[in-house]
């Protein structure tokens, strides 16, 4: 049949062959696969995952790191000798030296003295031309001689006048005799010019008022010297101490007779010494208190020279001391850490505080307590390992 035939006719159309042998049966039509799609670049997740890795190592490493409870070093507290020390610089100096100047004015005819000169008491160092105060010494030799001769005239007159006695009126024996006291008078008069004339020109001679050295030598030949022009400076050498300036912290600590240790600039060794001088008032310009040292020997050494000295303030035959760097503030009080246990634990102290680099404790710490030597980084009731040399 036609129909038979059409229906036979789709079916091999729209399904694949028949074969004889096999009954048909419905298979679905092959497609074309569709075209694959790129991957999507997802960067920012390998980037969170490389700061998780970083984070995790840097965790790991601080763990590993972190091995206990910082170490400190530490040291037990015993009883010892303690010398308290007062360092300052000072300068040599003599004790007596004195700037000299002329007590006259006038030109400077003769110095003969040189710097560095030795000279004796008494010695002539310099000379101001004498001849104006000569010519007063002549006018009063010339007044007492005069004087002289009157008091004789009027001595003479009234030795007739007693000789008369009662020849002679009252009244010219008085008036002789007055006469006579006058010229006395005169002639004291005129001797006491004589002398201040000589004075005068005993003072146009610069002479040395004791035995010493010239340091220094400003007088030139022809230069107008005065009371106000220093011509040198004299110092004895064979009797120096050493001056020096205590700042007014430290100025009820020192006294005289205190020990001291002496070093002159340029030696290696000590010298001994004590405090000679102290001063009683402090310098309001500059909040220095003066003092001077004395040698236990004598020295030679040139003036000005740079010295260091360390006073013996304080001598302890045992007490307890402490570093400096020990010491810690806590509400408002001086104190430092003791372990114990494996603890710090703050301990308040009190110190004789002293420019130094170990202080003297005078409460607060006994013989035997385990102490922190750097109380930087240190808190109270931290957990501290001791450092075991």
């Amino acid at each position: 049949m036609v129909t038979d035939e059409r229906q036979s006719n789709a079916k091999g159309m729209t399904g694949l062959p028949s074969s004889s042998h096999e009954p048909s049966r419905n298979v679905p039509a092959l497609r074309d696969p569709p075209p694959a799609s790129k991957p999507k670049r997802r960067f920012w997740l390998w980037g969170v995952g490389g700061l998780i890795v970083v984070a995790l190592a840097c965790l790991v490493y601080a763990n590993v790191w972190k091995v206990g409870p910082p170490v400190a070093a530490v040291e037990v507290a015993t009883l010892a000798p303690v010398t308290r020390v007062l360092a300052v610089n000072g300068r040599i100096a003599a004790v007596n030296t004195v700037e000299i100047r002329p007590l006259v004015s006038g030109p400077l005819i003769a110095p003969l003295v040189a710097e560095g000169d030795h000279v004796e008491a008494d010695q002539v160092l310099a000379q101001i031309d004498p001849a104006a105060q000569n010519t007063v010494v002549r006018q009063a030799i010339a007044g007492l001689d005069a004087a002289l001769v009157a008091q004789q005239q009027a001595a003479e007159t009234y030795d007739r006048a007693v000789a008369l006695g009662r020849n002679v009126a009252r009244t010219m024996l008085e008036a002789d005799a007055h006469a006579l006291q006058s010229a006395k008078q005169e002639v004291a008069r005129q001797s006491a010019l004589l002398d201040q004339a000589r004075v005068g020109l005993e003072n146009h001679t610069v002479r040395a008022p004791f035995a010493g050295t010239i340091l220094t030598l400003n007088a030139k030949l022809g230069q107008l010297a005065g009371p106000t022009t220093p011509l040198l400076t004299l110092a004895d050498l064979s009797d120096l101490v050493v001056e020096a300036d205590v700042d007014e912290a430290y100025a009820t600590q020192v006294a005289r007779n205190q020990p001291a240790v002496v070093q002159l600039a340029g030696e290696a060794g000590n010298r001994e010494g004590h405090v000679s001088y102290v001063s009683t008032r402090v310098d309001i310009a500059t909040g220095g208190l003066a003092i001077k040292i004395a040698f236990d020997d004598p020295i030679t050494a040139p003036i000005g020279l740079t010295v260091t000295i360390n006073i013996i303030v304080d001598q302890r035959d045992a007490a307890l001391t402490v570093p400096r760097t020990a010491l810690a503030t806590k509400d408002g009080k001086t104190g430092v850490f003791l372990l114990k246990e494996g603890t710090a634990w703050f301990q308040p102290v009190s110190v004789v505080d002293w420019p130094a680099a170990r202080l003297i404790v005078t409460e607060g710490l006994v013989e035997n307590d385990i102490l922190i030597t750097d109380a930087s980084n240190i808190t109270d009731g931290m957990a501290v390992t001791a450092d075991q040399p």
